[in-house]
């Protein structure tokens, strides 16, 4: 089973590191994408080297200060050619961001079952981009990971 993980910023690198070291423990097989949502290397290049993570293995290019649709529509066709690549049998997405609605789109459309960490979690204010995230991300995830009771 090959595993794909996605991250895009620095929350999503800090809440996924600790599945990293495990997948690295366990001498697993995964390719990391990082989408640059947020990037700047004091917002996201150096937590790789804070967190001891190996680098990226694709980057995706996604335009800076993009509205909510560009910045979506970039990362859904920079992570389409990652995922017809490296043909993953899982990936795993953590948080609330457009790089996760993203990613969970265009794994569902490629046949790719999503991992959702942080599932569940909900503020209930629509308003809120994050919201509509959190809403998709779980409805299209095959596995939700909820932090809390509550989230279940």
């Amino acid at each position: 089973m090959s595993i794909a993980i996605e991250v895009g910023t620095r929350p999503e690198i800090i809440k996924m590191a600790p599945v990293m070291y495990a997948l690295d423990r366990m001498g697993a097989d995964y390719v990391l994408i990082h989408t640059k949502q947020h990037y700047d290397h004091d917002m996201n290049g150096a937590f790789f080297d804070d967190l001891d993570l190996r680098e990226p293995d694709h980057v995706l290019d996604v335009p800076r200060e993009a509205s909510h649709a560009v910045q979506t529509s970039s990362i859904m066709v920079g992570m389409e050619k990652v995922l017809l690549k490296e043909e993953p049998s899982l990936l795993v997405v953590e948080g609330d961001t457009n790089s996760v609605v993203a990613a969970c789109l265009t794994a569902v459309k490629e046949r790719v079952p999503v991992a959702h960490v942080e599932a569940g979690l909900r503020s209930y204010d629509m308003r809120m981009p994050e919201e509509h995230n959190r809403k998709i991300a779980d409805h299209l995830s095959s596995l939700l990971f909820a932090p809390t009771r509550v989230s279940m």
